[in-house]
């Protein structure tokens, strides 16, 4: 899971407010830390949503040190925020025998996956076992 860097900044008069330096225009607020922190998880949630719908690029997390070395970004407080980083769905034509196809099918809905979530599964441990 990929985390960013979220930033806590409070006034005395204010709320606590959350900016993310990776993602620009990203804040939030709330009326508690902890509640701050449940709104910086929808913000980040809800902004990279809108980024990948809009086809951009989601930015690779900057480390605590590049973000804390920023003038502006001294007098916060930084805790990291886990970003679900959805990535869009391709629809794929895979021809394959229907006896092995049955099989595959049984296989996957005994361990609760569906035939796409199995076939992903599988190539992801393939893949794994070449690197070594």
């Amino acid at each position: 899971m990929t985390q960013y860097v979220a930033l806590i900044h409070k006034d005395p008069s204010s709320d606590f407010g959350v900016s993310f330096p990776d993602f620009p225009g990203c804040v939030t607020a709330g009326s508690t830390i902890e509640e701050a922190r449940v709104m910086a998880e929808e913000a980040l949630a809800f902004h990279i949503e809108g980024m990948l719908d809009d086809g951009e690029t989601v930015p690779a997390p900057s480390s605590l040190d590049e973000i804390m070395k920023v003038r502006e970004n001294m007098n916060a407080v930084a805790f990291l925020v886990d970003a679900q980083i959805a990535e869009r769905a391709i629809r794929i034509n895979v021809s394959i025998p229907e006896r092995e196809l049955k099989a595959i099918d049984a296989y996957a809905q005994t361990r609760g996956l569906s035939r796409s979530g199995l076939f992903l599964k599988a190539a992801k441990l393939v893949i794994a076992e070449d690197r070594l």
